[in-house]
């Protein structure tokens, strides 16, 4: 059963994104292997009536003690338990008032943290200069576009050459979360640097990541937390304050001059052009 919800349902029928189902896959795999420990059964031994409110509780628990995860991720955790609950309360009515009982499994309320972000100064600073290696040119423009478009990690990196436009009306198509494509307007300080990139790196046209690694692959959320750690340490030189804080690419995304958030500062726009 938990075979056909990954090939049957959610890729076939529902055509689930691969982000989903990788989320999903985990959470059966560190479920059945709990379950195998906890009451000594193999998957294949499993049934549905085997799967109580209590067995649920304690995957749920064993998850925020033994794994260290967040409230956040128990509850994504349990968001996909009940996908598979759903799926197979529909194919074995047998087991269907034992799965309503296990759909009762509340998610678990959390205080959400007050979101940090950077000044105006403290963000420039991070921003810095293009510099003249490599590296250095690439998170400038890494930076930039995190800033000018309060875009998910996920969304720059996957960021093409050929979605970038930087002629009349520059903008930049993102990908974003549950396949929801948009564009959004690049200042003109954004596209001074993507022009001097590219005229460094003019093998890079088309389908070509625009921020690759030195593979020339796509970079990944570790290489631009990592890149970003670094420009905050420089950036700490000119403003102190930086040294004190956890900057992520989250704060940068939730800044108040963010085009995500309710309203934009023209003032912003107009110094970085």
């Amino acid at each position: 059963m938990v075979q056909q919800l990954f090939t049957d349902y959610l890729i076939t029928q529902r055509a689930i994104s691969a982000n989903t189902v990788a989320v999903y896959r985990d959470t059966m795999l560190l479920f059945l292997d709990f379950t195998r420990e906890r009451i000594g059964k193999a998957p294949p031994e499993l049934q549905l009536l085997d799967i109580t409110p209590d067995l649920i509780l304690a995957f749920l628990d064993d998850l925020e003690q033994s794994r260290h995860n967040a409230v956040s991720s128990r509850n994504l955790r349990l968001t996909a338990l009940r996908a598979f609950l759903k799926f197979a309360a529909r194919r074995d009515v047998t087991a269907l008032q034992n799965i309503e009982q296990a759909l009762g499994v509340p998610t678990k309320r959390f205080e959400r943290p007050m979101l940090g972000y950077l000044t105006r100064d403290e963000m420039l600073a991070v921003i810095g200069e293009p510099g003249k290696t490599w590296t250095a040119q690439r998170d400038h423009l890494m930076i930039s576009m995190l800033y000018n478009t309060g875009a998910r990690v996920s969304e720059i990196v996957a960021v093409r050459v050929g979605d970038v436009v930087l002629e009349a009306s520059a903008r930049v198509h993102l990908r974003g979360k549950g396949r929801k494509h948009r564009s959004v307007p690049l200042w003109k300080s954004t596209v001074r640097a993507a022009r001097a990139w590219l005229r460094r790196n003019p093998t890079l046209v088309g389908e070509a990541p625009l921020l690759p690694n030195r593979d020339g692959a796509m970079m990944t959320r570790h290489n631009v937390n990592q890149r970003l750690k670094v420009a905050v340490e420089h950036a700490a030189k000119v403003e102190p304050t930086l040294s004190e804080r956890h900057i992520s690419p989250h704060c940068i995304r939730h800044n108040p001059e963010s085009p995500i958030m309710p309203s934009r500062s023209v003032r912003a726009a107009e110094f970085l052009a």
